[in-house]
């Protein structure tokens, strides 16, 4: 405007003189119209900032301590393997069934076992009588002794074929029970009510001494066997809670208690092992899954926020807060630090639900008007 009303005046000199009142018009409107684009122009459009670049203060608990991974495994397992040779005559249950201590999962054929069974009873009912009438001897002859009849040479034979006829009893008794125990170990029991894991067996398999048959698991109690790093090992007690994440459970959060420690380092990693105790009501969790958390050694309720919203480069942390639709630089101070869930305590500057910038919107001049994109169903804020 301003350039054009300079040449326009130029031109009107150099042909004719205009009337000042006209004149006087027109620099009115020229100096009117300047004033209303200064006034467009002092005018600055909030900056747009995007939910992903905000985090907001909230109530909450924070936790430290030495960060843990490890499997989840329960704490009794037992690996069922044939204890004598032969075929496998039924199977009686399937992996992921249910069964109660002592159940008959499977029998293995026990012919040739049964015969040896009924031969020991018989080896022993024959030394019962030899050993009886060995007695009745020794006893007689003690009389006979005492009473001058026999010599003593005659009686210490007696004896010792007592003694013999009494330890061939003992010996027969003792195959006896070894053929019952062998006859025994042909059915395969639960050793006490759990799940089965693994079947390893089907009917018709010729198995060996040895063969792992079942794998049988209680459910209802886990533990934890997950690493802590040897230098943060002193921070660990027995009775301490566990916090930990399941692969495959999203966001849920288990709690656990500290079962015992490892007294040595595997040398290898420098790690100590650490089991913990975990309750399974309903059998609801899976064993052998992947878990991270940490041991709880302190916790502290307060106000929280994304560490990623603190300035920590000067020596009196800030934060970039949004009031009244501007920019606000603010001093705070900071208390425990959440490492695992990258958050920190605010103990003094901001209160609950104030909005904080976070990443590049940081960069933002204090006093600078901004406006929030509203969150959708596909972004949400940072809190």
């Amino acid at each position: 405007m301003i350039a054009n009303f300079g040449t326009r005046a130029a031109g009107r000199r150099t042909a004719t003189h205009s009337s000042p009142l006209r004149v006087l018009v027109f620099v009115a409107g020229v100096v009117a119209c300047s004033r209303g684009s200064a006034a467009g122009a002092g005018v600055q459009p909030p900056t747009q900032i995007g939910p992903e670049n905000i985090a907001v203060v909230t109530e909450g608990v924070l936790r430290t301590g030495p960060v843990i991974s490890g499997t989840l495994a329960p704490i009794r397992n037992a690996q069922l393997r044939a204890q004598v040779s032969g075929s496998v005559l039924r199977v009686e249950a399937e992996q992921g069934q249910r069964v109660s201590d002592g159940q008959v999962l499977a029998e293995i054929d026990a012919a040739g076992l049964r015969d040896a069974e009924l031969s020991a009873k018989s080896a022993v009912t024959s030394a019962q009588t030899a050993a009886s009438y060995a007695a009745r001897q020794a006893q007689r002859y003690d009389t006979l002794y005492k009473a001058g009849a026999v010599s003593s040479t005659d009686l210490e034979t007696v004896v010792q074929q007592n003694s013999q006829a009494q330890a061939a009893l003992a010996d027969a008794r003792a195959r006896q029970v070894t053929a019952e125990k062998q006859l025994g170990y042909t059915i395969i029991r639960a050793p006490f009510r759990g799940v089965v894991a693994d079947r390893d067996v089907s009917a018709g398999d010729v198995v060996q001494v040895g063969t792992l048959l079942y794998t049988v698991v209680d459910p209802s109690q886990l533990q934890l066997e997950a690493s802590v790093p040897a230098d943060q090992i002193a921070a660990v007690r027995v009775g301490q809670p566990v916090t930990f994440s399941l692969n495959g459970y999203g966001d849920r959060t288990f709690r656990g208690n500290v079962l015992r420690i490892s007294p040595i380092a595997d040398p290898s990693t420098r790690q100590v092992e650490v089991f913990a105790t975990l309750p399974n009501p309903g059998d609801a969790l899976v064993a052998g899954l992947f878990a991270s958390g940490r041991i709880v050694s302190d916790s502290a309720r307060g106000l929280t926020v994304s560490a990623a919203a603190i300035d920590t480069r000067n020596l009196q942390p800030a934060v970039e807060r949004v009031r009244a639709g501007r920019v606000e630089r603010v001093g705070v101070q900071i208390g425990m630090r959440d490492a695992q869930a990258n958050r920190v305590q605010i103990t003094a500057g901001v209160t609950a639900g104030d909005t904080l910038l976070r990443g590049a919107a940081q960069a933002i001049d204090p006093g600078t008007p901004v406006r929030v994109t509203p969150v959708s169903d596909t972004t949400t804020a940072e809190r």
